[in-house]
C-alpha cells in the first residue's frame, strides 16, 4: 500500500541511528486525507508510538519504513508493551522482496510467532525461520532480495515498539537519512512544525538539524578531553 500522507519527524530527527546506512523513519497514511488526524506514529525515549483513533475498516495506517535494509532476510524482531498491544496481525513487519521479476509482499504479524515474556511484563516478537515454523508456518519466510521494510499497525488501538531489531541491527531514528528521506515524495507538504515551501528546504532544515549535532557532540567530546 503506498503511502500518500507522510508525518513530520521532527522528534524522530533528534535521534541518531546506530549506523548511517539504516534508520526508522515514521510515517502516516490515510487513503482520505480528512481521516489523517486519527493516525499517529512518532519516537521517543527509545519506544516507537504507533496510534489508530478510528474504528478498524477506516484505510489508515500508522508506521514506520526501516531504509538502507538491502540483501537477503534472516531475522527481525520488536517488544511490545502488553500482551493485548498484539491484534490480529498488528503491528507487523511487511518485508517486500523480489525473486528475478517477482515481488511478494511478506507480512510478519505479532500473532505469527510465540512471544517471549519478559521480566517486565513486555513481550518480544523474534521473527526467524525457527520461530515461524513453531509458531506454525502461518507466514511464509521471506526469501528473495528486499526491497524494503516497513513496520505497520492498521487496526484501532495504539501500540508502543521498543527494541525494534532487523537483520540483527537496533533500528532507531537517523538525522540526516532517515530524516531527509520523509522530506521525498511530497511528505514535505504535509510537516506542519515546521512547515516547508518545498522539498529542497526540507532537506536543508533536517541537513542543518544534523551539522548542529555533530557540532555539539564534537564539543561535548572535547570537555570530556578536558576533564
Amino acid at each position: 500500500m503506498r503511502r500518500l500522507i507522510v508525518t513530520a519527524v521532527a522528534a524522530a530527527a533528534l535521534l541518531v541511528a546506530a549506523t548511517a546506512s539504516a534508520a526508522l523513519v515514521p510515517w502516516t497514511y490515510a487513503l482520505n486525507p480528512a481521516d489523517a488526524g486519527c493516525v499517529t506514529s512518532t519516537f521517543s525515549g527509545g519506544v516507537l508510538h504507533l496510534a489508530k483513533n478510528c474504528p478498524t475498516p477506516t484505510v489508515v495506517s500508522a508506521g514506520a519504513t526501516i531504509t538502507g535494509v538491502s540483501g537477503t532476510f534472516s531475522s527481525a524482531s520488536f517488544t511490545l508493551s502488553a500482551a493485548s498491544v498484539c491484534n490480529g496481525g498488528s503491528p507487523r513487519f511487511n518485508v517486500v522482496t523480489t525473486n528475478g521479476t517477482t515481488s511478494t509482499t511478506n507480512f510478519l504479524g505479532c500473532n505469527n510467532v510465540i512471544p517471549t515474556t519478559n521480566a517486565d511484563g513486555t513481550r518480544t516478537y523474534t521473527f526467524t525461520a525457527a520461530t515461524i515454523a513453531a509458531g506454525g508456518n502461518q507466514v511464509a519466510v521471506p526469501s528473495g532480495t528486499i526491497t524494503s521494510v516497513d513496520i505497520v499497525l492498521d487496526v484501532q488501538g495504539t501500540a508502543d515498539l521498543s527494541n525494534i531489531t532487523f537483520n540483527g541491527q537496533a533500528e532507531v531514528p537517523s538525522v540526516g537519512h532517515g530524516a531527509q528521506n520523509a522530506c521525498k515524495h511530497g511528505g514535505w507538504k504535509s510537516m506542519t512544525s515546521p512547515s516547508f515551501r518545498n522539498q529542497g528546504q526540507c532537506v536543508s532544515y533536517f541537513n542543518h538539524q544534523k551539522h548542529a549535532q555533530d557540532h555539539q557532540g564534537n564539543d561535548q567530546r572535547g570537555h570530556d578531553d578536558d576533564d
